[in-house]
């Protein structure tokens, strides 16, 4: 049986804006297991990016706690936190955040030289990884130069050419009900808060 990865417990998010404070999360607990795929989906606004955020340790929350394992994520300091993000943690950002100035071999290769992995290791394993996504002719191309679709498949080399712990673990941020239903796993929020949480 899974064991559960990721606890959210109780997360409130809130936000000050023109004096006002907004509250986009209001007390979400959630339950990831390892190799759980799921989707989590609802309007514009209701807080779904900040959620994912804040399970990926980008962000801290106003309160609450999330739980990797046992471990408490948001006690950690900020530069213990950014380690346990590139130890564990892949990416796929919706608009790629690919380095202009970089080609896709090297944005691939950055969160390993981050590490401190060795550049012809860290090469070789980019070019690997960029051959299986189908850019073996694309490597020494800059993100100016590739299509939208090969600028989110070096997205995805790069987010898994550490082999994260988490990899395995799908969690998906969409507005796309087609691609959610495939999902085996549905969390629906709505105000800041998990209205539904279905299992197909």
């Amino acid at each position: 049986m899974s064991t559960v990865s990721i606890r959210a417990r109780n997360l409130y998010k809130t936000f000050e804006s023109n004096n006002k404070t907004v509250e986009v999360l209001k007390g979400i607990d959630l339950d990831i297991k390892k190799g759980d795929m799921l989707s989590i989906v609802g309007a514009s606004g209701v807080g779904k990016s900040t959620l994912l955020h804040i399970l990926g340790a980008i962000e801290r929350p106003t309160s609450g706690n999330v739980f990797y394992d046992t471990e408490d994520l948001f006690l950690m300091d900020d530069k213990k936190l950014a380690g346990f993000r590139n130890r564990t943690i892949g990416f796929i950002f919706q608009f790629h955040h690919l380095l202009p100035e970089f080609n896709a071999l090297e944005n691939t290769m950055m969160p390993a030289l981050i590490r401190g992995i060795k550049k012809k290791d860290a090469c070789i394993e980019a070019e690997n990884i960029l051959h299986k996504v189908g850019l073996k002719d694309r490597i020494t191309h800059k993100p100016g130069e590739l299509s939208g679709g090969e600028q989110q498949r070096v997205a995805i080399a790069r987010a898994l050419i550490l082999k994260p712990e988490l990899k395995i673990t799908l969690v998906v941020v969409t507005h796309n009900n087609r691609l959610a239903d495939k999902m085996p796993r549905r969390v629906s929020l709505l105000d800041g808060m998990i209205v539904s949480d279905v299992s197909s």
